[in-house]
């Protein structure tokens, strides 16, 4: 191995070592750390943070990115230089000072945000999502000057993701969503919903999730289930992923499907090929890639006939008072139900994506300068109307409801409806040679997990994305397959 290279490696466990750093702090503070500590967290963080700016981004590191560049040996030594330099040619855009003030700021704004989303006060919040969409759109102009604020964020989770393809992507899915939900409103069967709201032990509760764990096959010894005001997943290195989920004690179908949604991003890094430990192309390739295989895992599996099956006996051992009189294809039916809400992580597959454009929508204006911070709640509440024909009864249920904004994820949101699309043509192209239906009917997912390895997650950041999703998908993007797949279950559903 060149010299260049094993120079390199040394600056990628360095900074894979700060990355670690920063993550456990942020784990930290989401699950045990107590609300007075947010001080001291975002002062570490700053530390840590221009530490690591200051690691990457010197002259030495530009003479050894351009060395190994010349030196790289196969195809891992050239994509590990390829994603260093693409993180020095962004992080270098922005003066050392800024960078390390953003890291601080988002620290101090999520205890914030979850102060402000318990109490609705969403004036507590405001002062933060200004400085931060202040801050974002000063650093969109960094990276690129001449584009479009909010599509260099877009292409920063999406890699080569357009405004305007987004814009036709969510136009494809609205012209197949709004006709069915207006034939479900008008002539859709009726689904019994009644024993949703009930009383669900929290002890039972969490001991659906680690039946999720179980047969998700993710071993405790190496991914820790922990609780959090929105679940979330951290992944500090393939053998250490971390999920939370949130109970609620009158609804375990939330938390169940948290789980299996958070349970589908730990899969995807607990996957990666051990050779791309501690490099830069370690970890899942782009949002919507992540998001793919947890909307997959949390959807085509978790909401299937075939699983719901499986699940069944589970369910009625440990909520047999609840469940006394609620057979299979009740719950079945319950969980896939098209029914308008408030609230994004607990919507159905139908009205998801309705949840994704409000949010896409509203960033891409706070970004581009068209909508004030102080304007956001009625700018939500009226979208919520136009699109879901809801009224928001207070901001908690409205714009407090998503952390990611409080992160500064300005350009995430897109990626889990590109997600959802994703998965649901790589279901449609296995199922071509798999019988899934039956392997998950038996709680047999590892046909599918080796599948899924096979197509993406061992190669972590080593493929370019564009290769990745048609690996995934089985050939070139089609959200159509999303549509058709909307069309044909809930047509059935609800006997249209």
């Amino acid at each position: 191995m060149k010299e260049s290279i094993v120079r390199l490696r040394a600056l990628e466990k360095q900074l894979y070592a700060y990355r670690y750093a920063l993550n456990a702090i942020d784990f930290d503070a989401e699950t045990v750390a107590p609300e007075g500590g947010a001080d001291g967290r975002a002062e570490a963080c700053e530390v840590l943070s221009r530490a690591s700016f200051d690691l990457l981004v010197n002259e030495d590191t530009a003479a050894l990115l351009r060395q190994a560049a010349a030196d790289a040996e196969d195809e891992q030594q050239a994509a590990e230089v390829r994603e260093l330099q693409r993180q020095y040619d962004e992080i270098a855009k922005i003066p050392a000072a800024e960078y390390a003030a953003f890291t601080k700021l988002v620290q101090q704004s999520i205890p914030v945000w979850t102060k402000a989303k318990r109490t609705n006060d969403f004036a507590l919040f405001a002062p933060y999502l200004e400085k931060i969409v202040e801050a974002r759109r000063a650093q969109a102009k960094y990276f690129a000057p001449d584009r479009d604020p909010y599509e260099v964020w877009l292409d920063r989770y999406e890699r080569g993701l357009t405004i305007a393809q987004c814009d036709e992507f969510f136009a494809t899915l609205r012209a197949t969503i709004v006709p069915l939900l207006a034939a479900i409103r008008d002539h859709g069967a009726a689904i019994r919903t009644d024993f949703l709201d009930q009383d669900w032990p929290l002890d039972a509760q969490k001991l659906v999730s680690q039946k999720i764990m179980e047969l998700w096959g993710l071993e405790p010894e190496h991914c820790l289930l922990a609780e959090s005001e929105h679940p979330f997943t951290t992944e500090f290195w393939r053998g250490d992923v971390r999920i939370t989920t949130h109970y609620m004690p009158r609804d375990m179908f939330s938390n169940l499907y948290s789980v299996a949604h958070e349970g589908g991003h730990a899969l995807y890094e607990r996957h990666i090929a051990p050779e791309l430990d501690y490099t830069a192309i370690t970890g899942g390739a782009t949002m919507g890639l992540h998001e793919s295989q947890s909307r997959l895992f949390e959807n085509y599996v978790g909401r299937s006939r075939a699983f719901v099956h499986c699940l069944y006996p589970t369910l009625r051992e440990l909520f047999p008072t609840q469940l006394a009189d609620v057979t299979e294809e009740e719950i079945w039916r319950a969980v896939n139900r098209a029914e308008p809400g408030l609230i994004r992580t607990e919507a159905d597959e139908l009205t998801y994506a309705l949840h994704i454009m409000v949010r896409y929508e509203l960033e891409k204006a706070m970004i581009q300068g068209t909508l004030a911070v102080r304007d956001l709640p009625a700018a939500w509440n009226a979208k919520y109307k136009e699109y879901l024909g809801l009224d928001v009864p207070d901001d908690g249920h409205g714009c407090l409801q998503d952390i990611h904004w409080a992160m500064g994820d300005m350009g995430y949101f897109p990626s889990y409806a590109l997600g959802s699309a994703y998965g649901a043509q790589a279901i449609a192209d296995l199922s071509k040679t798999m019988d899934l239906d039956a392997q998950w009917a038996e709680g047999n997912l590892q046909p599918l997990k080796d599948a899924l390895c096979d197509r993406l997650w061992q190669y972590g950041n080593l493929k370019e994305p564009a290769w990745l999703v048609k690996s995934l998908c089985g050939g070139d993007f089609d959200p159509h397959y999303f549509t058709d797949y909307l069309k044909a279950k809930y047509t059935a559903l609800y006997q249209l």
